[in-house]
Parts: structure tokens; sequence; C-alpha cells
């Protein structure tokens, strides 16, 4: 019996002291990465206007990598996501006879929640872990300590131009996502056959927005580019690496990114229910 009774204190106690080290650890990563955004940002304000032919560049050629080039990607996901739950939400709002709620619903679905997270994601999943595995592996090589033996600040070369490059493409794209799948609810719409016609349809979005949802999405865009090349340029860069640890750190990134994400997902929402 006495065996019996101490599985259950043995399996509480263990599962406490879990959950305690996972916070800590938790709290330990936010903690340094905190300290690195604070690195980031006194570089880019104190060294904005140093080696602007080589850093400005680099930063173009970011804004191309992360936006430009997932152009064809986002297209695709915003018409897809038009049809899929504009489309949809449209056709069953125009059969119960509710079509005066369809652009409520879609600027609180696309505009305020899907769209900006969607192209968080694209980007992190098809950028942000592409970028720690170059990061991972110039650490891991000696390249990022042969840069400052030649007097290159790391963190002024690699970090800042992914930092405004990711900022700007998800903002971009974001925008880019949202105008696609209004369109696209549209025309699912018409090949539908349904009763509304686009004046009504765009009529309808118009009056459901309001200026704090351009202020709030500019907002949320740039908080979520800004927490994800921080943190992707954070396990790539801010520690020391062998090459066989870039696998897990691509690993933690990807986790780290996506709940610091929803995160700042709910601290919108709760700014959306306060104004």
């Amino acid at each position: 019996m006495q065996m019996m009774n101490d599985q259950p204190q043995s399996w509480l106690s263990g599962s406490i002291r879990f959950l305690g080290q996972s916070w800590l650890e938790w709290m330990e990563t936010v903690h340094r990465i905190g300290a690195f955004t604070l690195i980031t940002l006194g570089v880019v304000v104190t060294k904005w206007g140093v080696a602007r032919q080589v850093v400005y560049p680099e930063i173009r050629e970011q804004i191309a990598r992360c936006g430009l080039r997932l152009f064809p990607t986002v297209a695709f996901l915003g018409f897809a996501l038009g049809f899929v739950i504009i489309g949809q939400t449209v056709a069953l709002l125009t059969k119960v006879g509710a079509t005066n709620l369809s652009g409520v619903l879609m600027v609180t679905v696309v505009v305020r929640e899907l769209g900006p997270l969607t192209a968080a994601l694209v980007v992190l999943g098809r950028v942000g872990t592409a970028a720690v595995i170059e990061l991972g592996m110039a650490r891991a090589l000696g390249e990022v300590e042969a840069l400052e033996a030649l007097g290159i600040d790391p963190i002024h070369y690699l970090v800042v131009p992914r930092f405004i490059g990711l900022t700007v493409s998800i903002f971009c794209l974001a925008v880019y996502l949202i105008l696609v799948a209004l369109g696209s609810g549209w025309v699912f719409g018409f090949l539908e056959d349904l009763p509304m016609k686009p004046a009504e349809y765009f009529g309808q979005i118009a009056a459901a927005l309001r200026w704090e949802d351009f202020l709030l999405l500019t907002l949320k865009t740039l908080t979520y580019g800004s927490l994800l090349s921080l943190i992707v340029c954070y396990h790539g860069l801010a520690q020391p690496m062998r090459i066989e640890e870039v696998s897990r750190a691509t690993t933690r990134t990807v986790a780290q990114a996506v709940v610091g994400c929803v995160f700042v997902d709910g601290l919108f929402i709760v700014l959306y229910l306060l104004l």
C-alpha cells in the first residue's frame, strides 16, 4: 500500500519539477531574446548610416528574398483562403438571409486575424528556417569570428538587414494576401451566382472597416516581423554552436516563433476589444 501511495506522489512531484524547469528555461530564453533585441535596436539607431554601400544592398536583398519571391505563394494562399472561407461564408449568409453581416465577418476573420498570421507563418516557414541554418552554419564554421577580426559588427552586417527585411516583407505580404483573399471571395460568389453585387460586397467591407483596423493591422504585422526576425537571428547567431546543433536550433526557432505569434495575436485581440 505504501508503494502505491508513493507512486502518485512521485509522479506529481516529477510533473511539478518538469513544469518548473520548463518555465525557468522559457523565462531565460525570453530574457536573452530581450537583451538581443535591445542590442539590435541600438545598432540600428547608432549605425544606420555606417557602411551603407554594404548594408543597404543587403536590406534590399532580404526584402526581395522574404517578400517579392513569396508573392506567388501568398497569392495562391490568399486565393484559396477567399474561396474556402469568404466564399462559403457569403454563400451561407445568403441562404439564411443575413448578408448584412458578411462585411463584419470578413473584416474580423481575414483582415484582423488570418491575413497577418498567415503571412507571418509563410515567411517563417520559407525564409526564417533557412536564415537560422545560414546564420548557424556561419557561427559554427567561425565566419562570425572572422567578421569580428576584420572589424565588422556581425549584428550590423547579418542581423539588421534580416530584421528590416522580414519586418517590411511581412507587412507587405499581409496586405497583399488580404486583398487577394477579398477579391477571390467575390469571384467565388460570382461563380456561385449569389445575389450580391460587387458594389454591395465591397461596400459592406468598407463599412465594416474602422480606422483602428488600419492602425492595428500595421502594428500587428510589424510586431510579427520584428519578433520573428529577432528570434531567428538570436537562435542562429547569438550563441556558440556546433554544426550538429543547427537542426535543433531550427526546431526551437519554429516552436518559439509560433508561440510568440500566438501570444502577440492574443494581445491584439484584447486591443481590438478595448477600442
